[in-house]
């Protein structure tokens, strides 16, 4: 077992395969730092939530999952301009971890690059748990409320993210209409 491991996502939102994998981690570590990638980006399409909203939503759906806070650390995380100094980033930001769990391409290289050791999550109806699909549905009108935990359904229908989700495609539409 592994004393600390690191998973990074962007979470907008946090579904259920995003659980299934923080309970998959936690099986092989004892402590999870959970790194909200991102973290300085917001109200725009593909990142429709905040941070401290994404902190939130995390905190919720763990603790109705019984995971143990103790377990687990929540660490927001900015962009960097270049990839090679991202990695050093979250070093800055977190506390020391052993192993990263993560399925997405270039995570995993810089992870390697940098010497840590890199484990995949099996993956859990990938089609259907995914952000992008999640949010998708919220602009289409169709049923998305089983794809995330209802603890994360009731915050972001809490929070109007639904609504604003879809007023942000709707900005988007009337700048392209505009050119810029």
């Amino acid at each position: 077992m592994f004393r600390r491991a690191l998973f990074v996502g962007r979470f907008q939102p946090f579904h259920k395969g995003h659980l299934y994998a923080v309970q998959h981690i936690l099986k092989e570590a004892e402590e999870l730092i959970i790194v909200i990638g991102s973290a300085e980006k917001s109200h725009e399409l593909d990142n429709p939530f905040t941070a401290g909203e994404r902190m939130e939503m995390i905190r919720r759906a763990l603790r109705s999952a019984g995971i143990d806070p103790s377990r687990y650390l929540l660490v927001p995380v900015p962009d960097v301009q270049a990839h090679t100094t991202w990695v050093s980033q979250v070093v800055a930001y977190t506390p020391h971890f052993d192993v990263v769990y993560t399925n997405q391409a270039l995570t995993r290289r810089l992870f390697l690059e940098s010497g840590y050791e890199v484990r995949e999550i099996p993956l859990y109806r990938r089609e259907e748990y995914s952000a992008t699909e999640i949010r998708r549905r919220i602009l289409e009108g169709e049923d998305w409320r089983g794809l995330v935990p209802k603890e994360v359904w009731d915050f972001i229908r809490g929070i109007k993210g639904d609504e604003r989700v879809r007023d942000l495609a709707r900005t988007d539409k009337a700048e392209g209409a505009l050119g810029g």
